[in-house]
């Protein structure tokens, strides 16, 4: 089967400079926190190395790296470029979380909102596959979605910030299409701010997957992974609404 490459969303590809404006580093430390504790306590110890597979702007990893050593995937070189300014001592490689193969073993695997991309129930299994090779035995992976079929609820945000010299603000639409099959829309409007105060408005649209909470419990088993679910607590999110799925990857 011949997997074709997904079309990078704009902010990823020739908009990633903004990214670090967009969505600054300090927006989260409470997650990564978050994300540490449960890196740390998922799986059997030592939880040193991590893997994380679709590492964006390497925004967690700016917090992860303080605890693990990290090894950051992404299939964006744009967005690779802004995480190596802020990450420079984490190891990057450009890859696919579908198809991606190191030959190495790591402590734990960590995909944070990225998963949202794997839009068929293929590429999804295809993902949780690549972290279950890479994962050691007694080790763990962890998968960050932003929803989950039973919980999805369409919304509407805005948000951005003041860089040096230049800014971006941004309404999110987030909204389902058609609700038969795997996928939801989130369109963006930017409104991007040159540092010569020139102002344009840029649209940006991203198809992400979307699966009920049994979909993913039943693939992760399928892959080789004992999976269980776990709330996401975090102060900005409505408590229950939101689900983080921890796999620990059996020793036999």
């Amino acid at each position: 089967m011949t997997i074709e490459e997904p079309k990078q969303p704009r902010l990823y590809d020739e908009l990633a400079s903004w990214w670090s404006i967009f969505s600054p580093p300090a927006d989260y430390d409470e997650e990564a926190a978050f994300f540490t504790r449960l890196l740390l306590e998922a799986g059997e110890p030592p939880a040193r190395t991590v893997l994380e597979l679709g590492s964006g702007g390497g925004n967690n990893a700016s917090h992860l790296k303080k605890t693990f050593q990290m090894t950051l995937v992404d299939p964006a070189p744009g967005m690779l470029a802004v995480s190596r300014t802020i990450n420079p001592e984490c190891e990057h490689l450009e890859g696919d979380m579908r198809t991606l193969r190191l030959g190495r073993l790591f402590d734990r695997v960590f995909i944070h909102d990225a998963i949202n991309y794997m839009t068929t129930r293929e590429d999804l299994r295809r993902a949780m596959e690549t972290a279950c090779v890479h994962c050691r035995p007694g080790g763990a992976a962890i998968f960050v979605p932003d929803f989950v079929r039973e919980k999805f609820r369409p919304a509407t945000n805005h948000g951005g910030y003041d860089g040096e010299g230049r800014a971006i603000r941004y309404l999110e639409w987030i909204w389902d299409p058609d609700p038969s099959d795997t996928t939801y829309t989130v369109d963006y409007a930017y409104l991007i701010r040159e540092a010569g105060g020139e102002v344009r408005v840029e649209h940006d649209r991203h198809v992400l997957g979307l699966f009920s909470q049994d979909e993913w419990l039943e693939l992760l088993k399928e892959t080789g992974f004992e999976p269980r679910v776990v709330p996401f607590e975090h102060s900005d999110l409505e408590p229950g609404m939101h689900v983080v799925f921890v796999a620990v990857k059996p020793r036999s």
